[in-house]
């Protein structure tokens, strides 16, 4: 018992004073908007910096302002300190930040940086309450967890939830926890949002944040603009900074004889509030330990909590009454229909209490049981992420099989991209957010669902565009579900699009998370571009637009790659950076592709080291060069935008 107070006490003193001298972790400053030095702006800018500084000790621990007059010369800008850091430490860290940031960034208008103890952001661009999730920076231990892996993700899941839940609702938007994982490893966790924040929008940049862990490493964090998110085994915050209790009343000095008495007596006193104190704390230690280990214990999912998904345990809870959506889609009238595809007809529908629905009206031949597809339903529900299309229920009466999704309304990518009066709609920041916004799509259907989900028909039909332009991954009519351990599979039946399909699926019907990751790459050469991939391999002398990019690339001309309407306004780094990346992706051997993980690293930190591609896949093949007892069902109607959206909905279930 000695050893573990001196222990405890070893750790406290460890945490009780943390260094004042602050090293960035981070900092991101696009050079795609500069201001002239000695201008109106850059003199704002030190104005902001300013007052940022001399209200760096607030005890909140977060301020913002702005600075100017005229809209496009305002800064606009905000600090936020750990929660847990004193206000002499979140003073120094300010002050660091606000002195470095000018060095770092001297003519740069968009501005972040991280520190271990705060961060420091402006803009020309009013951001205040409004959750920004881009860039991101992710950090992680390169150890990984040696054992235990899925009751470490359970304990992980489950704290992170709580972090992200007590943090949406806490005034200073920030929360710690400690859960055990055995014995003599615990696992601490810690959120926080900028002050400005909804209780919403908090909460869903955390949840955000979270899903972008690797729950499989020892200790990891994700940096965002509006919040961030990190765990550890060893313990690296502290409790929040109390008040300073008030000094005890001043006392007349006795006598020396008196006062040799009185010393006694208090020393006497001080011994036991001390004995007291400690024998409280081995209590109160006791009784919480066994709290956190009961509660640790708890069957839990942590993936399913890791992507916010919600507690769907029957088929009855997502069922629809027919009546309902007949009623909500005016009988499914033409007026309200979307498209249709190879599954059935997409109707729009609008729910009595003012939700707007998309119907998928599935063709009557589909052989699936009814207990099957109930099942389905219930494991499709729980894929809930913010960049894939969520099923909200279904319907079954007599023949006909409904399924209710979330109303996308700016109908699918294909149908903006290759449009050339409508592609201007897509600049190039939001391509690139798009691109973003896949991949944290795909890296949850692959690491971070219930499920390892390979998706097989990744293309750009099958993104949709919300209101805000963020993309949704839809139609897992193709999807097959793998084993946690599972890397690959076979299959005698090829479906999916050519032009997006790796090599190794269309020619031998093999496939993985690695021809996802080639669909990916071409969907970003599409992005980049604005044109399809076409119709490739219908000649010998095709060329598609994977062995266009690369032949741009080995010649030194990759910008010639750039749609035409996007060359007054874009990132000449990031729109290099993805073509390096989507050329990594569409590698011949699989195993030169890289992961999902690293793909989000390398599309979000203009820092990692890309390797060079080599010359990629290509398709200039017959249909005898394929497997001669596969079943081929290749969609060719990517050679213009389709109209169907919500194109497909039943996935191949293999559970684990």
């Amino acid at each position: 018992m000695a050893e573990m107070i001196l222990l405890c006490l070893s750790v406290v003193t460890l945490l009780s004073f943390p260094t004042t001298e602050a090293d960035n972790l981070s900092y991101i400053c696009p050079n795609t908007t500069v201001f002239t030095p000695n201008s109106t702006f850059q003199s704002n800018r030190n104005q902001l910096l300013s007052t940022l500084s001399s209200n760096s000790t607030r005890n909140t621990g977060f301020y913002n302002a702005t600075a100017g007059r005229s809209p496009s010369e305002t800064v606009y800008g905000l600090f936020l300190c750990r929660g847990d850091v004193a206000t002499d430490v979140c003073k120094a860290c300010v002050a660091t930040a606000t002195s470095e940031v000018v060095q770092l960034c001297p003519v740069e208008k968009e501005v972040v940086i991280w520190y271990d103890e705060c961060m420091l952001r402006y803009s020309n661009n009013s951001f205040f309450s409004v959750a920004t999730e881009t860039p991101a920076v992710f950090m992680w231990n390169t150890a990984n967890v040696s054992s235990e892996l899925s009751r470490f993700k359970q304990v992980l899941g489950e704290s992170m939830t709580e972090v992200a839940t007590e943090a949406a609702n806490d005034v200073d938007k920030f929360a710690t926890r400690e859960a055990n994982f055995t014995e003599l490893i615990s696992v601490y966790s810690l959120g926080q949002c900028t002050q400005d924040l909804s209780s919403f929008e908090c909460n869903r940049c955390l949840r955000g944040a979270i899903a972008m862990l690797q729950s499989e490493k020892i200790g990891g964090r994700v940096l965002n603009p509006s919040c961030n998110v990190r765990f550890e085994q060893l313990p690296f915050y502290q409790n929040k900074p109390s008040a300073p209790a008030p000094a005890p009343e001043a006392r007349p000095l006795s006598p020396p004889s008196s006062a040799r008495k009185g010393k006694s007596k208090i020393s006497g006193k001080v011994i036991v509030v001390i004995a007291v104190a400690i024998a409280v704390s081995l209590v109160l230690f006791v009784i919480g330990y066994c709290l956190i280990t009961k509660r640790a214990r708890k069957k839990y999912n942590a993936v399913a909590e890791l992507s916010g998904e919600n507690d769907i345990s029957s088929a009855e809870s997502l069922q629809f009454d027919f009546g309902t959506i007949e009623a909500a889609t005016n009988s499914f009238s033409d007026d309200n229909k979307l498209g249709e595809g190879g599954f059935g007809e997409v109707f729009k529908g609008l729910l009595s209490n003012g939700e707007e629905i998309a119907v998928k009206r599935l063709s009557r031949n589909s052989g699936q049981g009814v207990e099957e597809f109930k099942n389905e339903m219930v494991l499709v529900a729980k894929l809930q992420h913010r960049n894939l299309v969520r099923l909200l229920g279904f319907c079954l009466e007599g023949d006909e099989k409904l399924l209710v999704y979330e109303y996308v309304p700016n109908k699918s990518l294909d149908y903006i991209l290759f449009d050339p009066e409508k592609q201007g709609q897509l600049d190039w920041q939001r391509r690139y957010k798009i691109i973003a916004g896949i991949a944290r799509g795909i890296i949850y259907l692959h690491e971070d669902s219930r499920f390892r989900i390979i998706h097989r028909d990744l293309k750009a039909s099958n993104i949709l565009l919300d209101g805000e332009m963020h993309p949704k991954i839809s139609d897992f009519g193709m999807a097959r579900i793998f084993d946690v351990d599972q890397t690959q599979a076979n299959t005698n039946r090829v479906v999916g699009t050519f032009g997006y399909m790796s090599p190794e699926y269309a020619m031998h019907g093999q496939f993985s998370v690695k021809s996802d990751i080639y669909s990916f790459g071409v969907l970003i050469l599409e992005i980049i571009s604005g044109k399809n991939n076409g119709y490739y391999f219908q000649t010998d002398a095709a060329e598609d637009l994977v062995s266009h990019a690369w032949k741009l690339w080995r010649d030194g001309m990759p910008l010639e790659l750039l749609d035409p309407c996007l060359r007054d306004s874009y990132s000449r780094n990031e729109v290099i950076r993805c073509i390096h990346i989507g050329l990594l992706c569409v590698q011949e051997d699989p195993a030169d592709r890289p992961t999902m993980q690293s793909l989000i690293l390398m599309l979000n930190s203009y820092s990692a080291t890309l390797p060079l591609p080599q010359e990629p896949a290509y398709f200039h093949r017959t249909r005898s060069d394929f497997m001669p007892n596969m079943s081929l069902e290749f969609d060719q109607s990517i050679s213009k935008p389709s109209p169907s959206v919500y194109d497909g909905s039943i996935t191949e279930v293999y559970p684990r």
